[in-house]
């Protein structure tokens, strides 16, 4: 009898073994399986929250199965204590174990709004953008200047936790024009000392956090510009006809401030490097207008003739070679094909109307394509 009972409890216990290791076995396979979300949400995870409200919200999201299950993955993998507040990017189809891995890692929130603090050489402004998940395209929502008012859009997000901020730099601003920015910057702190040198800063995006130091900027903007100057000048074409580094510096900024078509700038480089080695002056005019703004905004208007002929070291029409200093701060682009510059055997180049340029190898051949430029502006005057 007692081996009997002692044979039926033996035989109850394996099939409760094998029934919660089919359960064991089946909960693992829900929580690493693919998810039943068919479009990306964008779950916000407030501070002091915990698994349990984020399961709760992330089921009335439809983005999983069972709370328990997420929860319970959640507390095995050692991560149920390492929740992180934020807005987080949950994809179509996501596993609840990658949904535990986003909401853990840390890091920017990847989802939500995001403030951009456009610094153009024309203007600078605050974009205030949201992503829709399900396209994972930004929505404008609202654009100011610093001087303007501040619109409700910006307020509303202004110092919450899962908020983006960016410095976004164009390329070929001055250096004055991106201390002027950033001191104007309200979400930003400390003070600027100096203007740094011309053409130092490398224009780019910057993750930023409400009051982080102005000064952290430039100094992260100095570093990227010298590491980008280094490798340009470590992969550099042979019998280039300037001798350092600093001088590649002033031709990438003159070629950044001449065109803003990216697969003209190895031709236009081409076009200064040929007049150096040929000991002809540059003649570039925004050398020219740097000399006159010292790089303090736009000069807003053409240049005079009285100007074209004044005396002054930026002014390439008088004086050989190059200016004694950048003209505004370049991009990787420009240092690359200053660095790199296409073979060609153009001398001049003049604008075609299109945006870039014609260029030319004789004078001859410049003068035909002056004379089609200028019949293009008396076009678009009489328009």
């Amino acid at each position: 009898m007692w081996r009997n009972i002692a044979s039926n409890a033996l035989t109850l216990f394996i099939v409760a073994l094998v029934v919660i290791g089919g359960v064991i076995g089946w909960g693992k396979r829900e929580y690493t399986a693919s998810g039943p979300l068919t479009e990306a949400i964008c779950l916000k995870v407030e501070p002091g929250s915990n698994f349990s409200r984020v399961s709760t919200r992330l089921e009335t999201d439809g983005a999983i199965t069972s709370p328990s299950i997420f929860r319970m993955g959640a507390e095995y993998s050692g991560k149920s204590t390492q929740l992180k507040a934020g807005s987080f990017l949950i994809t179509e189809g996501a596993s609840m174990e990658q949904i535990v891995d986003v909401v853990t890692r840390g890091g920017a929130s990847t989802c939500g709004t995001e403030v951009v603090y456009r610094v153009g050489v024309n203007a600078v402004e605050y974009q205030v953008r949201e992503l829709d998940p399900a396209t994972q395209d930004f929505l404008t929502v609202a654009e100011f200047m610093p001087e303007e008012e501040i619109p409700a859009a910006y307020t509303r997000v202004r110092g919450a936790l899962d908020t983006r901020y960016r410095v976004a730099v164009a390329e070929g601003v001055t250096s004055w024009q991106v201390v002027d920015a950033l001191r104007r910057a309200e979400f930003l702190s400390g003070e600027i000392a100096e203007i740094p040198e011309e053409g130092s800063l490398a224009p780019d995006s910057y993750e930023m956090r409400p009051d982080d130091p102005r000064a952290d900027i430039l100094t992260r903007m100095a570093e990227a510009q010298t590491a980008r100057l280094a490798s340009a000048w470590e992969n550099r074409a042979d019998d280039l006809p300037y001798d350092t580094p600093e001088e590649a510096l002033i031709m990438a900024s003159i070629v950044e401030k001449e065109t803003a078509v990216a697969d003209e700038r190895p031709q236009v480089a081409s076009v200064f490097v040929n007049r150096l080695r040929r000991g002809m002056r540059l003649q570039t005019d925004p050398t020219v207008i740097y000399g006159i703004t010292n790089g303090q905004g736009v000069l807003g208007r053409g240049l005079r003739q009285s100007e074209l002929r004044a005396q002054t070291p930026f002014n390439t029409y008088v004086i050989d070679g190059l200016p004694p200093t950048p003209i505004a701060n370049p991009g990787r682009a420009a240092i690359e094909a200053a660095l790199d510059p296409a073979s060609t055997d153009y001398l001049f180049f003049v604008a075609d109307g299109t945006g870039g340029h014609a260029f030319a190898r004789t004078l001859e051949e410049h003068n035909r394509n002056v004379a089609r430029w200028r019949e293009i502006e008396a076009e678009r005057a009489n328009q």
